[in-house]
């Protein structure tokens, strides 16, 4: 007989404490996907729609399709994914957590986004220089410091010549403590992306379009060499 306290969902920050004391601070995203039972609900920021920021870039920008390679880390339930692959991209979406890999699957049973499940911090080697874009999207945040200056150096690698890193995240100020998990970045924190060889093409600070967070960045960065 299951016992009632095993039937208690943990918080996510519960669960981020829990793998973080067992030295596993990325573990919290699988325990998060799978005690969800396939309840998108229970899933913080799984809206079952792209970020409004990102459906805008889609709009406005001049980067399109056009059959280029493009990333999408941290891929969540698909939504951002899928909605790159409209656009004519050919898109790879991974997740750490395979619960959340076969939730896109079964979502999208009929998408041509690959989905497949990986580690930032460790990408296979056959990625690395092979995108035209790479989008990173409330992941970086949801990492302790220790572990995201590791996966903010990770990035630039994944980008072929010439190729743009689109990061969306909840911003602070340089001056401000960065909060609770998910934690605020500053724009100096992601300032270290120039230093390994990234050009900022443009930073926008927003204080909308963002819930449920009060201020969000959006940034594109280029591959310079």
């Amino acid at each position: 007989m299951i016992g009632k306290e095993t039937m208690v969902k943990r918080t996510p920050q519960e669960l981020f404490r829990y793998h973080l004391e067992r030295d596993d601070p990325s573990g919290w995203f699988e325990a998060l996907y799978n005690q969800a039972g396939g309840d998108s609900n229970s899933i913080p920021w799984a809206k079952e729609r792209p970020h409004p920021l990102l459906s805008d870039w889609l709009a406005h920008s001049r980067f399109q399709g056009r059959d280029r390679q493009v990333l999408v880390v941290g891929c969540g339930l698909g939504d951002d994914a899928e909605a790159l692959a409209t656009r004519g991209f050919v898109v790879t979406a991974f997740d750490i957590s395979a619960t959340a890999v076969a939730w896109c699957r079964r979502r999208f049973s009929n998408t041509t986004v690959d989905y497949t499940v990986a580690d930032l911090l460790e990408p296979p080697a056959t990625w690395v220089g092979a995108f035209d874009l790479v989008v990173e999207i409330y992941t970086l945040q949801a990492l302790p410091v220790a572990v995201r200056s590791g996966a903010i150096a990770r990035l630039p690698t994944l980008l072929a010549p010439g190729g743009r890193l689109l990061i969306i995240c909840r911003g602070r100020s340089d001056r401000d403590p960065p909060g609770e998990l998910p934690w605020s970045l500053s724009r100096q924190e992601l300032a270290t992306l120039s230093d390994l060889g990234l050009q900022e093409d443009s930073f926008e600070d927003f204080d909308h379009s963002c819930a449920p967070f009060k201020r969000c960045f959006r940034i594109i960065y280029q591959r310079t060499g």
